[in-house]
């Protein structure tokens, strides 16, 4: 499919992220769905890509990325500064501006020229397992030509700002592989704005969260403001409880479009911000938003002349499921200040004050960060910090979704926290319940142990293995924590675009095999260690050409496919004289995990298994880099292509177990383009299918024939609740499901096994 540079709101659907980053795709979805979003068109990567070429500029930020000296915070900022002047050197080429400027005009059908926003919208944003909030830059109240071109301008070099380098850093996202569109969308001008969880962030899946304050949304974003909350039961859609917080100013537009802070009337201060008929009203859209989607949504809502607008939704990046730390109900130590509970856990340390202009440096690592309110560029600070106290914000600030992202312990809205906590305290921070205590009650002699209770959802024992995907080594401590038998699937190719960032060919050439090892022993091990001895299977390589050409060095040792996604992927790669180095450097990187570590939980997949032939040379491969199948050593090959489920017999001889890859099981049997969005809108890509469904059943039966077990690592059985009741009934020996789907489908499954037995039961016996 051929991306055009400008796209309309209307064109775009959820899978559209690669091409309009999370904001524009989400907004495309919603719209589509018959939300009520604004007249929007988005500035695709295909203009940025444009851009960029255009200017040359590329290899200059890249060289400024380099020079970041590791923990300096002003090195940081003076390469963001550098590579931002980059972008401000250089116009926008004339046959892009002519194209915005059409698609400006026919934003206002009715020909009267309005005001837009003017927002970021990343690759890597709002997605379900890192939100980026507030990393890119977004623009009120634009209305001329020339500074909707300038602020197109500013959005895209604020890929570049120094929290958004130091957040992807954080979050081991490679630079080069987020891009940036821009979202151009009609301004409305709220009365009243807010923000909607659609389940409760601290783990109350029952209740809903709605937050509101008058004027623009900016304010509460930012959490420059105390908003009112308004708590609702979803299953009565009744408003349960409310917070309502006094609020002297709001933004606005001011006269000459520039946004302004104005002061609330002293009379309204004090005030419920928004009628209770727009809390039910707001409330109903979320719950309709979260059905849509199929999993819990942060949404961005403004009412102007009584009208109801969502102008962002994405998926809730972090609950409190799993405490990190009990919740203590009456420590012995005087309670200092106390505020909203915004990300739950408990931390002790050292008060570090900061108020605008300081120097970030002086957040060490281990302090708890005290301020009025967070900022997206104080983000290299947060990652520091134990703990963070605010005095402003409400649940859904930038401090409480950066801070539940990070799982550090957070309370916001204190009020007076900078007045009452002084630089240099010790001080206990609760995030559960929104108290600082006086001093480090954590030590062992001063923690209560008779009034701890921990809050820990019911996890029922089910006879299905219930596994978890892994892509990130930095939240492996944190998903380790679900109640799961080991890793179903650890995507390798993370490592790849995070940990080392360019070709592996290219380094094993340079002669830095050794270096390309360290990296990926490094962060397997991450995982490995978390899970131990849990069993975590490594999925080596499964790149296609076009992603591997995208990488640093990649156009030297990749050709041109006109379709990668059945070309030269997997084990191809791995017997052929152009790869074969590359990936005898992960067996290396495997075998060193496994022997220096210590780590023989690690096993191993391989992917697109095509022939016995590759199976057997790959297999002589292992056994040379010393990895030798047997009993603490098992080798699973993935099961997606067609040929793995006609000649399962054969393939079972050189494998321990089958790992179903739906997405391109579904792709091969039904002959349909997994990436095409006409086929995808038109119903063809659906797992459930009764064709990939038989597949799947001849698979377990022939397996199961052979004594070999089967498992699935696809989308499918996180996202259809009825497709993980087929799997059970089919009688597959284990799902990998992603870690936010890990709780309700373990529940959901231990109730089909319950009903089978009672099925069973009830069948009568032969006589």
């Amino acid at each position: 499919m051929r991306v055009k540079r400008i796209a309309d709101i209307n064109e775009l659907r959820v899978n559209d992220i690669p091409y309009v980053g999370g904001k524009g795709a989400n907004l495309g979805e919603l719209t589509a769905a018959g939300f009520p979003v604004p007249n929007a068109f988005v500035l695709t990567t295909v203009a940025y890509d444009h851009f960029m070429e255009k200017s040359g500029i590329s290899a200059e930020i890249w060289d400024a990325l380099d020079s970041i000296e590791e923990g300096s915070d002003q090195s940081l900022m003076d390469a963001s500064a550098k590579i931002r002047d980059m972008f401000e050197r250089h116009e926008i080429p004339a046959d892009l501006k002519k194209e915005i400027l059409s698609s400006y005009k026919d934003l206002f059908p009715e020909g009267k020229k309005s005001f837009v926003a003017v927002r970021s919208s990343a690759t890597a944003e709002d997605l379900p397992d890192a939100s980026f909030a507030g990393q890119q830059e977004t623009y009120l109240n634009v209305f001329t030509p020339e500074d909707l071109l300038d602020k197109v301008r500013k959005c895209w070099s604020s890929l570049f700002t120094a929290r958004a380098i130091a957040y992807r850093d954080n979050q081991e996202f490679a630079h080069e592989d987020v891009k940036l569109a821009v979202v151009v969308q009609r301004m409305v001008n709220s009365d009243a704005s807010g923000i909607m969880f659609t389940v409760a962030p601290n783990g109350g899946k029952d209740e809903m969260i709605i937050e509101a304050g008058f004027g623009l949304g900016e304010a509460i974003v930012g959490g420059e403001v105390t908003p009112d909350m308004y708590v609702l039961n979803k299953g009565l859609m009744e408003i349960s409880k409310k917070r309502l917080a006094t609020q002297k100013w709001k933004y606005v537009r001011g006269p000459t479009g520039a946004t302004k802070k104005a002061d609330v009337p002293k009379e309204q201060q004090k005030a419920q911000k928004i009628e209770d008929r727009f809390i039910i009203d707001l409330a109903s859209i979320g719950r309709h938003i979260e059905i849509h989607y199929e999993r819990p949504m942060d949404v961005e809502w403004c009412i102007e002349d009584g009208k109801i607008y969502i102008v962002q939704a994405r998926p809730i990046t972090a609950l409190g499921d799993v405490p990190s730390t009990p919740a203590i109900e009456s420590p012995v130590a005087d309670v200092l200040v106390t505020g909203l509970g915004a990300s739950p856990g408990m931390a002790s340390g050292t008060v570090r004050f900061y108020d605008e202009g300081m120097s970030l440096d002086v957040i060490k690592k281990g302090d708890i960060l005290v301020t009025t309110m967070t900022m997206p560029d104080m983000v290299p600070a947060m990652t520091r910090a134990v703990a963070i106290v605010t005095d402003e914000g409400g649940m859904t600030c930038h401090a409480a979704i950066i801070s539940r992202e990070l799982g550090t312990p957070c309370v916001v809205g204190t009020g007076e926290g900078t007045n009452i906590l002084r630089d240099g305290m010790v001080i206990t921070v609760d995030g559960s319940s929104g108290t600082i205590y006086s001093g480090d009650i954590m030590k062992e002699g001063d923690k209560p142990t008779e009034q701890q209770t921990v809050s820990a959802p019911y996890v029922p024992v089910t006879g299905t293995k219930i596994m978890v995907n892994m892509s990130m080594p930095t939240k492996a401590d944190e998903v380790a924590k679900l109640p799961v038998s080991g890793v179903g699937l650890m995507r390798s190719e993370f490592l790849f675009t995070s940990f080392i960032g360019e070709h592996p060919m290219r380094i094993v050439t340079e002669g830095r095999s050794a270096e390309l090892v360290a990296k990926l022993a490094d962060g397997i091990g991450k995982v490995a260690r978390a899970f131990h001895p849990r069993p975590v299977i490594l999925r080596t390589s499964d790149f296609k050409t076009n992603e591997y050409r995208d990488m640093k060095g990649g156009i030297d040792f990749e050709p041109v496919e006109s379709n990668p996604m059945i070309g030269w992927r997997g084990c191809s790669r791995y017997v052929s004289d152009n790869y074969r180095e590359a990936f005898i450097c992960e067996l290396r990187a495997i075998k060193k995990v496994r022997d220096e570590m210590g780590m023989k939980n690690l096993w191993v997949m391989l992917p697109f298994v095509r022939t016995i032939e590759e199976v057997e040379e790959i297999t002589q491969m292992m056994r040379s880099a010393g990895l030798k199948r047997g009993k603490d050593l098992k080798i699973y090959f993935m099961a997606e292509v067609p040929v793995n489920i006609f000649l399962a017999d054969q393939f079972a001889e050189y494998c321990d177990a089958f790992s179903i890859g739906s997405n391109d099981l579904t792709q091969l049997v039904m002959g349909v383009d997994r990436d095409s969005d006409i086929l995808g809108r038109m119903g063809y890509f659906d797992e459930r299918n009764d064709g990939v469904k038989r597949a799947i059943s001849h698979l377990i039966k022939v397996a199961h024939e052979h004594g070999k077990e089967v498992c699935i690592c696809g989308q499918a059985p996180s996202v259809y609740p009825e497709f993980a009741e087929f799997l059970v009934r089919e009688g597959i020996d284990a799902i990998s499901l992603n870690p936010d789907a890990v709780l309700r489908t373990k529940t959901m499954i231990a109730s089909v096994e319950q009903k089978m037995l009672l099925e069973a039961a009830m069948r009568p016996r032969a006589p």
